[in-house]
């Protein structure tokens, strides 16, 4: 957790769960006109938070170098 590639990595999955969590809104029915963005951007932020929070709890399970839960190149 106190590498450089730790947090590069979980900095990488936050953008993405924000990205994902922001355009889940636009599914909802609503238009780029419509939209309440405030309420959208909360929704992202929240989901990057969780990301980050969920990157920092794998540390105690998977390689604390990484912040996937499951290292690259691990065979199940």
């Amino acid at each position: 957790m106190h590498s450089k590639t730790f947090w590069k990595d979980a900095l990488e999955r936050a953008i993405k769960t924000a990205a994902q969590a922001i355009l889940a809104v636009f599914v909802a029915g609503v238009t780029i006109l419509t939209i309440d963005w405030i309420d959208t951007l909360a929704i992202g932020a929240t989901a990057a938070l969780v990301s980050i929070l969920t990157s920092i709890a794998s540390t105690s399970i998977g390689n604390r170098d990484s912040a996937s839960l499951i290292a690259p190149g691990t065979k199940e």
